[in-house]
C-alpha cells in the first residue's frame, strides 16, 4: 500500500440476523395464560414461533480512498451507508473482508452515538480529544473553538443526556471537526440542524478538505454532496455499484431513482409497517375520485390517500410528509395538526382513512418525491416511508399561455393578474 492511501477497503460484508416471531393480537385472559405457562413449556423445551433468517447489509465491497480526497456516499435508505461508515469508525465489526485506515478518525454518525449520556458537554468533548490519543493541553487549545462553534455555552456543563436532537448534532460535530483528525466521517445526521447550523458545518468540512485531510460524507442533499465532494460512491441494496467523479455518480444515481411510484399497498399484516397505535395497508397518490394517478400535470389535483388500521384503542398518533425535488432538496413539509376529525385525539380502534388534498396548479414542471412519517404521542416511535412516492409532473398546455419557455424554480402557482388603465379609472 502506498503511503498515500487513507482507508482500503476489500470484500467486506456485513450480516445480521434477524429474528421474526409471530405476533397476534389476545385477550387478558389468553395472555395470563401463556405467562403462566411460559416457564413449563420452557422446560419442557417446547418451541417458540420464532425463525430468523440473514441479512446482507454489505457484501463484497471494495474501495480506497486517497488521502485529502473528499467522497460522497449516496444511495437509498437501506443501501448500506450508515453500516459501512460505523464499520470504518470502528463502532462495528465486519463478518468478513478487511479494512485498513491511516490516521485518527473523527466520526459524527446518527444521534446518540460517541458521547456518555451522564457526562457533560464539556466532559464529553476531553473524552472524546482523549479517544483520539490527544494529550490535555492539545485539548485545552481547542476548547474554546469548539465552544464558540456549537454555540452552547450555557449547556456545556449539562448532561448531555438533556440534551435535545439539535444541541446534540451542534457539540457532537464540533468536536468532531475541531479535533484535527486526519479522517473526518459524517453520516446524515446533519439534518437534525437548522439550515443556518447545516450551512456553517458544510463550509468547515470544505475548511477540513481544504487542509488537506479526508473527509467521508453521507447525504440526500445532492446539491451539498456536488458542492463539497470531489468524488462519488453509489451504494445500492449493500452493494458498491459505481465510484467516479461526483457529477457522474450523482447522476447515476438520479437515474436509477426516476421511477415513478403512485401506490403502496400491503396486503399481509405481518409485514406492514406499523407501530404500536397503527398498522397500515395502503399509501396512494389520487385524483378526487378516488382512483389512483398514472400521470400527473401541473394542473392535477393530487390526493395522498392514506388507509390504515388503529390496532390499540384510544391511540394518539400523526402523519406527515416531505416533498423534496430530484436531488433531495426539501420543498416543503406537511403535518395533520389541523385535521379536526384528528386534532390529537384518542381514536377508537378500527379502519380508517386519512387524505390531505395538494391543490392544482402549484407544481412546475419536474421530477418529485414524497417520504412520509407516521407518529404516536409526542413524535416518537415514528414509521418512515422512505421516498414512497416519485413522479414527473408534466407540463399542462391548457395553462401554459402563450410562453413556450421554461419556468424557474420548484413551484409554479396559477396566481391572479390583472391590469387597470389609471387615467380611464379617473374619470369614470
Amino acid at each position: 500500500m502506498t503511503n498515500d492511501i487513507a482507508i482500503q477497503v476489500n470484500g467486506l460484508g456485513k450480516k445480521y440476523r434477524i429474528s421474526h416471531e409471530t405476533a397476534a393480537y389476545k385477550t387478558l385472559g389468553e395472555t395470563i395464560s401463556k405467562t403462566i405457562k411460559a416457564p413449563i413449556r420452557r422446560l419442557r423445551g417446547g418451541s417458540h414461533s420464532r425463525s430468523t433468517e440473514e441479512f446482507w447489509a454489505l457484501k463484497d465491497i471494495s474501495f480506497e480512498v486517497k488521502k485529502g480526497e473528499v467522497i460522497g456516499i449516496i444511495g437509498r435508505n437501506g443501501a448500506g451507508k450508515s453500516t459501512l461508515l460505523k464499520i470504518l469508525s470502528r463502532i462495528t465489526a465486519p463478518t468478513e473482508g478487511t479494512v485498513e485506515v491511516h490516521g485518527r478518525v473523527g466520526s459524527l454518525l446518527e444521534v446518540g452515538t460517541g458521547f456518555h449520556p451522564e457526562l457533560s458537554g464539556r466532559e464529553n468533548i476531553y473524552l472524546s480529544g482523549s479517544i483520539l490519543g490527544m494529550k490535555r493541553s492539545e485539548i485545552d487549545a481547542k476548547f474554546d473553538e469548539i465552544v464558540r462553534f456549537a454555540e452552547m455555552e450555557r449547556f456545556l456543563d449539562t448532561p448531555v443526556k438533556r440534551y435535545s436532537s439539535g444541541m446534540y448534532v451542534r457539540l457532537a460535530f464540533a468536536v468532531a471537526a475541531h479535533l484535527e483528525p486526519e479522517i473526518l466521517i459524517v453520516d446524515e445526521v446533519l439534518a437534525v440542524g437548522d439550515a443556518k447550523f447545516q450551512k456553517k458545518c458544510l463550509g468547515k468540512m470544505s475548511d477540513v478538505a481544504k487542509e488537506g485531510r479526508t473527509v467521508l460524507f453521507v447525504s440526500h442533499n445532492m446539491s451539498a454532496v456536488r458542492s463539497l465532494c470531489t468524488k462519488g460512491m453509489l451504494l445500492h441494496n449493500g452493494r458498491c455499484v459505481l465510484v467516479d467523479q461526483v457529477d457522474a455518480v450523482i447522476e447515476r444515481y438520479l437515474d436509477e431513482e426516476s421511477t415513478q411510484v403512485f401506490e403502496k399497498v400491503w396486503n399481509d399484516e405481518k409485514t406492514a409497517p406499523a407501530n404500536s397505535s397503527i398498522r397500515l395497508s395502503r399509501v396512494a397518490l389520487c385524483d378526487d375520485e378516488g382512483t389512483v394517478l398514472d400521470t400527473i400535470f401541473t394542473d392535477t389535483v393530487i390526493s395522498i390517500v392514506i388507509d390504515y388500521s388503529i390496532i390499540a384503542e384510544g391511540s394518539s398518533f400523526g402523519f406527515s410528509f416531505i416533498l423534496t425535488d430530484k436531488n433531495n432538496t426539501c420543498l416543503f413539509t406537511s403535518i395533520n395538526n389541523r385535521d379536526p376529525n384528528w386534532n390529537r385525539t384518542d381514536l377508537k380502534a378500527g379502519r380508517y382513512r386519512t387524505t390531505c388534498r395538494i391543490p392544482q396548479n402549484l407544481f412546475n414542471n419536474g421530477f418529485f418525491k414524497i417520504t412520509m412519517y407516521f407518529f404516536e404521542g409526542q413524535y416518537s416511535n415514528h414509521i418512515c416511508l422512505s421516498e414512497v412516492f416519485r413522479f414527473d409532473v408534466l407540463d399542462s398546455p391548457a395553462i401554459r399561455g402563450d410562453w413556450y419557455g421554461g419556468y424557474d424554480g420548484f413551484f409554479r402557482p396559477d396566481l391572479v393578474w390583472s391590469t387597470v388603465n389609471q387615467e380611464e379609472e379617473r374619470t369614470v
